[in-house]
């Protein structure tokens, strides 16, 4: 799958370095780059007091004159770069977001979060929301000092023989196949006539070995440790330069409120991290 789209969103107050790597990555892929400009709303105060309200207003108002500001600083940078771009200026309720980075995303490739974005906890959840359950389009998490590319060296699978991981796999195997090394990690798998098979690891191996991948199969065993906590040490230890994944397994309120491995990656990725469900 080449990425011919992606889309990017950015904050209104720090957007330089996240702007810069979304240039890189379209400039590396020959891609258009969608981007979206965000701006968060307060809600209205429930108070009837008219200072109440007039403070509401102004400070709106100011919010909307900055976005507009450094919305035309962006489309200045991106007109001078020469890349194809379109830029979306949005001011909206927090609430709001995940809707309406699902709908720009149904018309993109892959979505992706930078470091500046990924300092707004609250933004880019609504980002990964929007991007993963109302697009339903791959995600990569690039936190600080990663470089940004979509030609990895050495990647990981984190392979769970689930249809969340499958297509991720199936969305990655254009990055998959250009590797020079995919390992296919799974941890404490079961040997099984179903879920991962009687050989784990095999079928994938197979499947990516069609697509030209140099593929390893490594079967870890967690020696108690919670399972991100092993794929997070593999990869570092292996000098992965990008994690693939599949994005909840488990539903999402399930792990907002238990914690599961997507949870925990996502909240502090060790490098690059491709999602797709």
């Amino acid at each position: 799958m080449r990425f011919k789209t992606i889309l990017g969103v950015v904050g209104v107050e720090l957007w330089k370095s996240d702007l810069e790597m979304l240039q890189r990555l379209g400039e590396e892929n020959d891609s258009h780059l969608s981007l979206i400009v965000t701006s968060v709303s307060q809600p209205p105060p429930i108070a009837e007091y008219t200072a109440i309200a007039d403070v509401w207003l102004r400070d709106e108002d100011a919010r909307v004159r900055a976005l507009r500001e450094q919305t035309d600083a962006i489309n200045a940078v991106l007109a001078a770069s020469g890349l194809s771009a379109d830029v979306s200026a949005v001011h909206a309720e927090h609430a709001m977001m995940s809707g309406i980075v699902g709908r720009h995303g149904r018309y993109a490739d892959l979505a992706v979060i930078g470091p500046q974005m990924l300092a707004e906890r609250r933004l880019w959840d609504a980002v990964l929301e929007g991007a993963l359950f109302e697009a339903e389009s791959p995600v990569l998490m690039m936190p600080e000092d990663a470089v940004p590319t979509l030609r990895p060296r050495k990647v990981m699978v984190a392979w769970s023989s689930t249809i969340e991981a499958s297509r991720a796999v199936r969305q990655a195997a254009g990055i998959l196949s250009g590797a020079d090394a995919v390992h296919v990690v799974l941890v404490d798998p079961q040997a099984t006539s179903w879920s991962d098979g009687p050989e784990p690891g095999a079928d994938i191996a197979a499947y990516l070995a069609r697509h030209g991948a140099n593929v390893t199969v490594e079967r870890l065993s967690s020696e108690g440790r919670d399972v991100e906590e092993a794929l997070r040490r593999h990869a570092v230890d292996m000098s992965a330069e990008m994690i693939v994944m599949g994005a909840y397994g488990h539903s999402r309120m399930r792990e907002r409120w238990f914690g599961g491995v997507t949870q925990a990656m996502t909240e502090n990725p060790p490098m690059p991290l491709f999602l797709g469900r």
